[in-house]
């Protein structure tokens, strides 16, 4: 088999690469290799709508099934590329087929990180990453009263809120002193904690764990200090690990993902990685070299090298946003906030209804907004143009931050 654009991995990185390159008119082959036996769809709501029984699976898929052959796209669905050949410009597949190709773009992601202690491969054990891994752990809840989330961030948290709703007793073991403290300021940290906790989650902060308590099945988690935390289900969300084995095997540069330039190129020759698993230079993180697991910076980057792959080099230069749901609450982040100088606190965190602007050398570079749907649109440009209001400016949340936006632009 030849193609002339291979895409590895059906999230929504290939997804949107294959839809943008037939969007561009390109009429040549594509073929997409993945490794889960679904049509590509959403991952978002694998720890909320879906989970929550909210959305059926049809109404995640991103595009029907139809969608795909009607655009002369092959799916090869429930695959793995296990080895790749970038001088013969081949791949070889788990199933031992081997595919040629012209150009090749990488949209992997990772698979979640496991917890390293014994008993952490007990049945019982779950990870959101998957609708397989939803799906199993759909199929024994009823027969499951405690359950013991690993990992305060927001797959975690997501899966603590709807499985509250559930009537389930639920904790939430975080290793560091606060709950999304890789991504966010202390005021969100507490806030949510808070949260949680009026909503009946036990969570717990500066936790270690020592092991997994169970023969057959899981019966609880066993903590440092000797406490055993009864658990019949354990959802373990301590992050993913890249999955790009088989490029840097291949000799790509990287290591913690894979290393791409501007252009989302590899050092492979015709290879392009995007999504969860591309390493780059972020244009609103100072550039400096990260992975962004969103999946804005996934469609983005797809976006891009669509446009490169039809004749229009381009760039990936996009700022990053997220969005979280947790019960009522609707957070939407824009920017990059590692390495903040100082924050902002805009609005009451009592009302629920509040946003967080972070500053770096006087400029803001990122806002988490709580329920304050509009300090997110209009903060916006604050982070694309780089502007620097005062503290006192930003706090007065009668202000609308367009009104300030207007008047920093004008001087």
């Amino acid at each position: 088999m030849h193609y002339e654009i291979l895409i590895v991995g059906g999230g929504h990185g290939g997804a949107q690469a294959a839809i943008a390159l037939r969007q561009a008119k390109y009429e040549g082959s594509i073929g997409v290799v993945n490794a889960e036996p679904e049509y590509p769809y959403e991952r978002p709501p694998l720890s909320k709508d879906y989970f929550a029984g909210d959305k059926a699976f049809e109404r995640i898929m991103i595009r029907p099934a139809a969608f795909w052959a009607e655009r002369s796209i092959e799916m090869m669905l429930g695959k793995r590329v296990e080895a790749v050949d970038p001088s013969a410009h081949k791949v070889t597949l788990s199933d031992g087929a081997a595919i040629s190709y012209g150009k090749m773009i990488w949209a992997t992601g990772g698979r979640p990180r496991p917890l390293p202690v014994a008993g952490g491969n007990l049945p019982g054990m779950h990870v959101v990453r998957t609708r397989a891994d939803v799906d199993a752990m759909l199929d024994g809840l009823d027969d499951v009263a405690d359950i013991v989330i690993v990992g305060g961030g927001y797959i975690g948290l997501e899966a603590a809120a709807v499985l509250r709703k559930m009537g389930k007793n639920v904790t939430v073991l975080e290793a560091m002193d606060r709950v999304l403290a890789r991504v966010a300021g202390e005021p969100l940290s507490r806030f949510y904690e808070a949260e949680h906790r009026a909503h009946g989650v036990d969570v717990r902060l500066g936790v270690e764990i020592s092991g997994i308590q169970g023969e057959d099945f899981v019966t609880g988690v066993c903590l440092a200090d000797g406490e055993v935390i009864p658990a019949q289900m354990v959802i373990v969300g301590i992050g993913i690990i890249p999955a790009v084995a088989p490029l840097l095997t291949a000799g790509a540069a990287g290591g913690a993902g894979v290393d791409v330039d501007a252009y989302c190129r590899t050092s492979l020759p015709d290879i392009y990685a995007i999504g969860d698993c591309a390493a780059h230079a972020n244009d609103f993180a100072g550039g400096n070299v990260m992975r962004v697991e969103s999946v804005q910076n996934a469609n983005d980057m797809a976006n891009a090298v669509a446009k490169s792959l039809t004749g229009e080099l381009t760039a990936y230069h996009a700022v990053p946003w997220f969005w979280s749901n947790q019960y009522d609450l609707r957070l939407q982040t824009v920017g990059i906030s590692a390495g903040y100088h100082t924050m902002v606190l805009r609005g009451d965190t009592a009302a629920r209804s509040f946003s967080v602007v972070y500053l770096k050398a006087g400029k803001v570079i990122a806002l988490d907004c709580v329920n304050a749907t509009k300090d997110y649109v209009q903060g916006r440009v604050f982070v694309t143009e780089g502007l620097s209001p005062t503290a006192e400016q930003l706090v007065d949340a009668n202000v609308p931050l367009k009104e300030l936006a207007a008047v920093l632009m004008a001087n």
